[in-house]
């Protein structure tokens, strides 16, 4: 997995590339307790992501619950394989998405 780091103010947004998994998901909870200090925003880009698994869903969900305290998180760029995933586990209904 790539991920591409990117700060505008207050603003950080990680644009992620490949399959956001068990071997994976522990660059980007790396990338986020690196980046996240004195952020009010969190932009997770999905458009080159193709692939998220129970690991990569948990390292979500703790950057959200992290974001609610400070600001706030949204999803962008799903695609539709991607999506499925996050309906049929609830993240849809938690995350914002856009």
């Amino acid at each position: 997995m790539q991920i591409n780091v990117t700060r505008s103010g207050s603003v950080l947004t990680l644009g992620l590339e490949g399959r956001l998994d068990a071997l994976t998901s522990s660059e980007l909870e790396s990338a986020l307790t690196n980046s996240l200090e004195g952020m009010d925003s969190l932009v997770l880009d999905f458009s080159k992501v193709d692939y998220v698994s129970s690991a990569g869903l948990r390292a979500i969900l703790s950057a959200h619950k992290r974001m609610s305290g400070q600001g706030g998180m949204k999803v962008t760029n799903v695609n539709e394989g991607v999506m499925e995933i996050l309906k049929m586990t609830g993240f849809a209904d938690i995350l914002l998405i856009e």
